[in-house]
């Protein structure tokens, strides 16, 4: 049995709500509630894992903090993109990213300290603070704003107590992208303060206006933020569970301390395959973008020509979707699935902001997407 704080914290929704009572129709299933890239993972990094499985130094427990020619890799990679120098002591190397997004504030914020999290947002944010005995607020991200929070209308007193804020350009699951100039004053905004900013980068590489700043551009000298960069979505990698979190030195040191005492080092194999993804970065993350970019033109042009209201994606793999009158997220979810067995996400797990919407995934097949058009276009008068 859980203790009493674990029990506290409400299901992961992943985890359960797509075991919904509702019945599919009598067509084939079509999943659009998972953001997992279709397509094998690139062949040049299933080799150096394939080899590396080989390697003697590799079946043994490794260094706690990693290899250096990870790390090394890490430094050439965000110098090469975003021009940012880092030093060893900016590193962390993440079991996957989620673990360090949710496990962060149990290591940084004291208990009754805030966690500003984004509204919609990534649902497990909010475990973490829980987990941490934080408080957690809300950031607004509205339509009228391009989906950036307004920090100017955020209550004096949680600011005052706000120990963190979360960012996620390009959003999951808004499709909204953030330039240069928001994480200017965002830095400018916090950067004497005691708040500190995550910045989930996880769809990084999926910026559909050209290239997505990294916050770090806006934070040289790495004073008050943090990244947090995932392998998953762009190299193919979501089974290998790698990612890293690059920027302000006492932040990255708790992630390193508390993994200290909690990892035992990541497996060589995995590292030695994220050296050759990273290495191969400027001919793999271009494919990528490319095939969601031509996916999010198609779906965008198909729906608003079907009057069906669909959010501009201007970065990452997800539509979101606004709901026909009489429905909410979950009620129209179970319709799709009775009615044209398509399995999607309401949005209400994302924040109370998603009440009436639903997030499509963009990572199937071109065919499937087309199956996905097509039968949208049969309910599209719901919209009218």
């Amino acid at each position: 049995m859980a203790n009493r704080l674990l029990s506290s914290i409400p299901p992961s929704y992943f985890k359960t709500a797509m075991s919904s009572d509702a019945k599919q129709g009598p067509l084939p299933l079509i999943n659009l509630a998972v953001g997992i890239p279709d397509g094998e993972t690139p062949e040049p990094i299933l080799n150096a894992a394939a080899d590396a499985l080989y390697k003697e130094e590799n079946q043994r427990y490794g260094l706690f903090r990693g290899k250096q020619s990870f790390k090394d890799m890490i430094i050439r990679f965000y110098l090469d993109q975003y021009g940012i120098e880092l030093a060893e002591h900016n590193i962390a190397l993440l079991y996957g990213t989620k673990s360090a997004l949710v496990q962060f504030p149990m290591m940084f914020i004291e208990p009754g300290e805030g966690v500003y999290l984004p509204n919609p947002g990534y649902p497990d944010y909010a475990a973490g603070v829980r987990l941490a005995r934080g408080e957690v607020y809300d950031l607004p991200l509205l339509p009228e704003n391009d989906y950036l929070p307004d920090y100017d209308s955020l209550p004096a007193v949680e600011l005052g107590n706000a120990r963190l804020v979360y960012l996620n350009y390009p959003s999951n699951p808004l499709g909204a992208v953030a330039d240069r100039g928001f994480f200017d004053r965002t830095i400018e905004k916090f950067k004497d303060t005691k708040t500190r900013i995550v910045h989930d980068f996880a769809y990084a590489p999926f910026s559909f206006g050209g290239p997505h700043p990294s916050i770090l551009e806006s934070d040289p000298d790495l004073e008050c933020a943090i990244e947090i960069y995932s392998l998953s979505k762009g190299f193919n990698m979501s089974g290998f569970r790698v990612g890293f979190a690059v920027g302000n030195h006492e932040m990255i040191e708790a992630i390193n301390t508390y993994q200290d005492h909690t990892q035992t080092g990541m497996w060589g194999v995995l590292q030695d395959a994220s050296v050759t993804a990273l290495e191969n970065a400027a001919e793999i993350l271009p494919r990528q973008e490319e095939k969601f970019r031509r996916r999010s033109n198609r779906v965008t042009g198909a729906f608003t020509e079907m009057g069906i209201p669909i959010n501009p994606i201007r970065g990452g793999i997800f539509g979101w979707i606004q709901v026909p009158e009489g429905h909410d997220g979950e009620s129209f979810k179970d319709l799709l699935l009775k009615d044209q067995s398509i399995l999607v996400t309401p949005g209400i797990p994302f924040g109370s902001r998603g009440r009436d919407y639903i997030r499509i995934s963009l990572a199937v097949s071109d065919q499937v997407l087309e199956n996905i058009i097509s039968r949208f276009g049969n309910i599209r008068h719901l919209w009218q």
